[in-house]
């Protein structure tokens, strides 16, 4: 194991709900075997790096407050590699079994893709000596098509098609390197897929375009022999005011619009969720339901805010409600549960980055546990299947099997003189959600 920037800090161990130990975990025990596996199978829990090794503190109204042991190295490259050892040195001793990256979070960017390219092999070469000696694996990896100048009006959707050719070379350099290093998906995230105003915007190529930009990536996948999942990532609002990836259902419409449903499923965020005006249960719902659930991007937004503030998870009532759909979708692998969350700007010491991490993952274990223990015995889902049985006899049945139209269904109910509902007992089940989180 790593032992170079947190020498302070030794592997983390689990000691129980009972223990005030802030670098231990509560109720995360990676090797607790519940349904036959352990539970670090079925949380697959990863690191960001871009918030973990790369985030600063900066705001729009500060400098970087973050004390981090390898910003003192100045040589971009030096850095860089130091970076990648503290990734590895910090998910080791969280026991986190993945690592998620962009193209441009591992290498610094040269003048032209050639010599950008140059410098990304140099760190990807770098990291697969690491990866050699540890037990930590690439989860996902992506490209970066929003944080540079030339993406101002978008990637695939740009209206400028050199803006496009670079992109599709990017993302080329980004498969080739997710493959080199055995990343088990491949994740989208449009970034500035989107439009400011319809006044300078044809949607319909723009749209056209992207569905030709994942058709090329889909095809170079075939080619070089990557066999990861593909994912995309839906986001409303940031940056850009009309997303085309807005939440779930959009990106479900769109894949079935352009024939790529069967190449594609998506990587959720809670956060991004919240910003639809929707929960994260909802996101992960509707997709499980349409076969599209893939990976999560796992954290928390702040209710009173209206941007992606980007938490670390603690809410134990919606980590509980995740981690439902997650176990009835069979799991979640070979996606996971990637941190994309970022200390707050005031816990700016080293230290700080193992117990949110612990905090987030205590937070989501024991949410596993309560949603495993609500299904096994159905305590929820008694309560839903009753609530539809009207569907499992009579017309109900017909009406599922697909055995009446409209003029059956008017003569059946037409001389029906009144129609009784049955409660929803919404009060009583969230009762109930209560009572297992509290006990289970």
């Amino acid at each position: 194991m790593i032992n170079e920037f947190f020498k302070n800090i030794s592997k983390i161990p689990y000691e129980g709900p009972g223990s005030d130990n802030p670098l231990a975990f509560k109720y995360y025990n990676p090797d607790e075997v519940i349904g036959g596996k352990p539970l670090k199978e079925h949380l697959r829990f990863a690191l960001a790096y871009w918030h973990t090794l790369n985030g600063s503190g900066q705001d729009p109204f500060g400098v970087g407050t973050m004390i981090r042991p390898w910003l003192s190295i100045s040589d971009p490259m030096e850095q860089a590699k130091a970076r990648m050892r503290a990734c590895f040195e910090i998910a080791e001793k969280l026991e986190i079994p993945f690592f998620c990256f962009h193209d441009r979070d591992i290498a610094p960017e040269g003048t032209t893709l050639r010599e950008t390219n140059k410098l990304l092999d140099e760190v990807v070469e770098y990291t697969k000596d690491l990866m050699k000696d540890s037990p930590v694996k690439l989860l996902w990896g992506t490209a970066n098509l929003f944080s540079h100048p030339r993406y101002v009006h978008g990637a695939s959707t740009s209206p400028n098609a050199e803006v496009f050719a670079y992109a599709a070379a990017q993302v080329k350099k980004a498969l080739e390197v997710t493959l080199y290093l055995d990343g088990q998906n491949y994740v989208f995230w449009g970034g500035r897929e989107g439009y400011e105003t319809l006044l300078n915007t044809n949607m319909q190529l723009e749209l056209d375009n992207l569905a030709r930009f994942l058709h090329m990536a889909v095809d170079y996948a075939k080619k070089i022999g990557f066999k990861g999942q593909f994912l995309i990532e839906p986001k409303p609002k940031e940056p850009t005011k009309h997303q085309y990836d807005f939440d779930v259902a959009a990106v479900y419409g769109f894949l079935r619009k352009y024939d790529l449903l069967p190449y594609f499923k998506v990587n959720i965020e809670m956060n991004h969720a919240t910003l639809a005006y929707h929960t994260f249960q909802h996101e992960l719902h509707f997709a499980r339901i349409n076969g599209i659930l893939g990976s999560m991007d796992v954290n928390q937004g702040d209710y009173l805010l209206g941007w992606d503030t980007d938490q670390f998870p603690t809410n134990i009532y919606e980590t509980t409600l995740a981690m439902y759909e997650v176990i009835k979708n069979g799991g979640i692998a070979p996606g996971g549960l990637n941190f994309d969350a970022k200390v707050r700007r005031g816990s700016f010491e080293p230290e700080d980055i193992f117990i949110a991490h612990i905090a987030g993952m205590d937070a989501f274990a024991r949410g596993f546990k309560v949603a495993w223990k609500l299904l096994e015995d159905k305590a929820i889902e008694k309560h839903v299947e009753e609530r539809y049985a009207s569907y499992r006899e009579g017309i109900g049945k017909k009406i599922v099997e697909g055995k009446v139209g409209f003029e059956d269904l008017e003569a059946y109910i037409i001389d029906k003189a009144e129609i009784k509902n049955a409660s929803g007992r919404q009060e009583l089940l969230e009762a109930v959600l209560n009572r297992y989180l509290l006990e289970a």
